[in-house]
């Protein structure tokens, strides 16, 4: 056993964005990190791509292109995973824990896939694994869903999730603009990458909710179990028929307990305009967690860039120092059976449906037999655009709750109608 005034070693694999400023802070703060430890907190290694590339935050000593010369150096406690995607991080990560070293990590990929057996590694060789960063950037929400809400059963889980998509959402509602003008816009900024299909089509909403969803149900939930639905169809016109029904749009992380399984989607909805998450702009990022004893709690906050993320990486740093120093492990709670995962074709919801139409007399009556016939009931329709030249409207219908593969149904029946010349969006309702 170190002696007590042993200094706790750490070491980076990655050392670009995050891990670049992980290691300025770890130098900057070491001498308030020592006092909080009561122990000094000492980078002693980076595995890098290129070990030429001149790092000013990073001694050139401490650099190595050599995963084993810290994966395998005994004396190592803590390995900081920064690198991204799922391999080689993977593989490092369970090399890592099976040598009986920590693990902080900040890859969504990996713990949304992984993590269920990961965490069983970590706890099998009496380690911790952290992965505060992998959600939210510097959103508190793993920590709580591990200790603090372990009191209760979690019923639901409602999550804005992706910085990127939620910018681009609020430069439409805001400024008017189509989903091109605002994913240009984003680019500009750097919110968005320049291939941003991950983030737009829900891939990395996707991945974090399945992070999330696993932890608060206690039973594994892989990304392919959560339907997926980006956010490209949305034009200006949907955010400005939204206002004036009351409502906004937002790609929503969505997770449900209900009859003995569980429910999990991401795909734009409509929100009313007065609930929490619909007032959550630009490119912050939130989590609602809705328990059986503490009821309703929002987490909101900075989701992506440096500082959070490095802000949660160095927590959990700091998190699993104190385990090393007092001998504690992290609480884990009891992992329940795997659940039964619920299809997205027995949900139940309202709708908004926009169409363009003939404009014809009897094209309502056709729309609202095909709607009729799968049992969904319309609560209220807009006709909103007349083309003269054209002779076509365009319709927005909301309706009553209904099943969602009814719905799919009915869409594809009045898709088929000849006054029907397109059904040109439609999106789930998700009363607060």
């Amino acid at each position: 056993m170190a002696a007590k005034d042993a200094p706790v070693r750490v070491a980076l694999l990655g050392a670009g964005v995050v891990g670049g400023g992980v290691a300025r802070i770890l130098n900057e703060k070491r001498e308030t990190y020592a006092r909080q430890l009561g122990r000094p907190l000492v980078l002693t290694g980076a595995l890098v791509r290129d070990a030429a590339r001149a790092r000013g935050e990073l001694d050139s000593a401490l650099v190595t292109t050599d995963p084993a010369r810290i994966l395998d150096d005994p004396s190592i406690d803590i390995v900081i995973e920064v690198l991204g995607g799922e391999q080689p991080a993977l593989d490092y990560i369970r090399h890592a824990l099976i040598a009986g070293k920590s693990v902080v990590t900040a890859n969504k990929e990996v713990m949304a896939k992984h993590g269920p057996g990961l965490l069983a590694l970590a706890r099998q060789h009496n380690v911790d694994l952290l992965f505060e960063a992998s959600v939210g950037g510097g959103i508190p929400i793993i920590a709580p869903l591990r200790r603090d809400l372990l009191a209760n059963r979690i019923i639901a889980l409602s999550a804005i999730i992706n910085g990127t998509t939620n910018y681009i959402l609020t430069a439409m509602s805001r400024e008017g603009a189509d989903f091109a003008q605002a994913l240009s816009q984003a680019q500009a900024l750097g919110y968005a990458e320049a291939n941003p299909a991950n983030d737009v089509e829900g891939e990395d909403a996707r991945f974090k909710l399945a992070i999330l969803a696993s932890l608060a149900f206690r039973t594994p939930v892989r990304p392919e179990d959560i339907y997926r639905e980006g956010i490209t169809r949305l034009t200006a016109k949907d955010f400005r028929y939204a206002a004036e029904l009351g409502y906004a749009i937002k790609l929503l992380a969505l997770a449900r307990w209900q009859d003995g399984g569980i429910q999990a989607r991401v795909h734009p909805v409509f929100i009313p305009a007065d609930a929490p998450l619909a007032k959550v702009d630009g490119v912050l990022n939130a989590v609602e967690v809705e328990g059986d004893l503490i009821g309703r709690v929002n987490f909101q906050g900075p989701g992506a860039g440096s500082f959070p993320t490095t802000s949660a990486v160095i927590a959990d740093v700091l998190d699993a120092a104190q385990s090393i120093i007092g001998g504690r492990r992290e609480l884990y709670a009891a992992e329940e059976a795997p659940s039964r995962i619920i299809p997205m074709s027995d949900l139940r919801t309202r709708y908004y449906i926009r169409l363009t139409v003939a404009d014809q007399p009897g094209v309502l009556a056709q729309i609202a037999a095909a709607l009729g016939q799968a049992q969904i009931s319309i609560s209220s329709v807009l006709q909103k655009e007349t083309h003269i030249d054209a002779q076509t409207a365009e319709l927005v219908i909301m309706t009553h709750e209904a099943r969602e593969a009814s719905m799919q149904e009915a869409l594809a029946t009045v898709g088929k109608l000849d006054a029907v010349h397109e059904i040109s969006n439609f999106l789930r309702v998700e009363e607060q």
